[in-house]
């Protein structure tokens, strides 16, 4: 990921059922549980934006935005 990009991890913990899959496929580790078993991004700066855990969700619970994302569409 290009330097000083940030990446918000928009996890509704209504829809998250706690089955850990995100955090599983995590290459960065960013993702582990809180304490009501929800995934909760803790590390957010390790993200690398490679949205693994935005595809494998069943439940469609997260959502990765990358700084920056759909400046070419307002152009």
């Amino acid at each position: 990921m290009a330097k000083g990009k940030t990446v918000q991890h928009l996890i509704d913990k209504e829809w998250c059922k706690g089955c850990g899959i995100c955090i599983h496929f995590c290459p960065k580790n960013v993702l582990e549980f809180d304490k009501n078993d929800k995934a909760e991004a803790i590390r957010p700066e390790d993200c690398i934006a490679c949205k693994l855990c935005e595809l494998r969700c069943p439940d469609l619970a997260i959502q990765i935005i990358e700084d920056g994302e759909g400046e070419n569409e307002k152009q």
